[in-house]
């Protein structure tokens, strides 16, 4: 049986600590080897132990519900010399990035698990969306992960004026987060987001042509991932990464290389959209009702800072996009929360009503 120490040994560079160690503890007793998934593909992973690297089914685990399956980032119990080798259990997550699926069923999918940072990867190549971005950051904020902004191929944009906006941009954009300009190209900036994802598990997130891939490369040291050349049309590439790699970096902390995401559905994610969108939140407490919905109530606080310049119309148009996609997912599979969107669907439908007619009354 593999000893204590070469259990720390093996994966204190994977982020084993005392805390996973003592939750270990009831599966070390049955004879099973913990581990790190460092990658998943059809129902199969790959999994660093003290013994090495090993491949396990993932079949004893929970299939059918997204949320349970095994996931890049997990720490596992696995039989430690069956044939074939089955993850029995994975251990309770300190963190979990979640997004909805397509599925009609509105079920949330899990990205990665266990990380401390969220770095989102935005190219300076295209012009920025800066509602993704804080779509991102919402998911983000509510993973329990600490989010940063990166800024990649910032050699593409040589004026420094011109760079120094668009970082305002974001940062307008990202209250409270990190926000780096890098290009992997020339090293440029690396230093700063090294010393940032130096310890803990950090995830790599955004669209295919970000960029992800030759970052993930500078920050290892080696080409570990294949990297094509976006097109010149969109900035879009093909998806060099198919699936999720959790990668060592050498100067510690660990990194998850995620796929090019098209997709980035909130799932029950009010909590990280109130963080996003800080200044909001904070201004609708003056607001004369509180279930204001910043719209033509009268006495609203967030409406008068969008009139009178203190708050951007797009970020209370992203605010409420955001906030409306989360009711909804969460309505789906919530009937209490849906008797209450219809309420307040009908209520408003009954103002609007009156609204018109008390025009139509003028008008006679």
């Amino acid at each position: 049986m593999t000893s204590t120490s070469a259990v720390f040994s093996a994966l204190a560079p994977y982020g084993w600590d005392e805390a996973w160690a003592d939750a270990f503890a009831p599966y070390a007793a049955d004879g099973l080897l913990p581990g790190r998934v460092v990658r998943v593909d059809r129902g199969q992973c790959d999994i660093v132990t003290a013994d090495g690297t090993v491949r396990a089914d993932t079949e004893f685990v929970v299939p059918r519900d997204p949320m349970k399956v095994v996931c890049t980032g997990d720490w596992v119990a696995v039989d430690p010399d069956g044939d074939p080798r089955y993850v029995r259990a994975y251990l309770p997550r300190r963190t979990a990035f979640v997004r909805s699926t397509s599925s009609k069923r509105s079920e949330g999918q899990i990205l990665a698990a266990n990380v401390d940072h969220a770095v989102v990867a935005v190219s300076l190549a295209l012009e920025l969306d800066l509602g993704r971005v804080e779509r991102f950051l919402a998911l983000a904020w509510e993973s329990g992960a600490q989010p940063v902004v990166v800024l990649t191929k910032a050699d593409l944009v040589p004026d420094p004026v011109t760079l120094a906006h668009l970082v305002q941009d974001v940062e307008t954009s990202a209250p409270g987060v990190p926000v780096l300009t890098v290009s992997a190209l020339h090293g440029d900036g690396l230093d700063v987001l090294v010393a940032l994802v130096g310890s803990g598990t950090s995830v790599l997130l955004g669209q295919s042509g970000a960029g992800k891939s030759t970052l993930a490369n500078a920050l290892v040291g080696a080409d570990v991932m294949d990297v094509r050349a976006a097109r010149d049309v969109d900035g879009k590439g093909r998806h060099t990464t198919t699936t999720r790699n959790l990668l060592a970096l050498p100067s510690g902390g660990v990194l998850i290389d995620t796929p090019g995401l098209r997709g980035v559905g909130l799932f029950d994610a009010e909590t990280g959209v109130g963080q996003v969108f800080s200044e909001i939140e904070e201004l609708a407490g003056g607001c004369r009702f509180h279930d204001c919905a910043h719209e033509t109530e009268p006495g609203c606080a967030v409406r008068s800072a969008v009139e009178n310049g203190e708050l951007p119309e797009r970020r209370l148009e992203s605010y409420r996009k955001l906030v409306r996609e989360n009711q909804w997912i969460v309505a789906k599979t919530d009937a209490r929360v849906r008797a209450e969107l219809r309420r307040e669907w009908r209520r408003k439908g009954a103002e609007g009503r009156a609204a018109m007619e008390a025009k139509r009354g003028r008008w006679k």
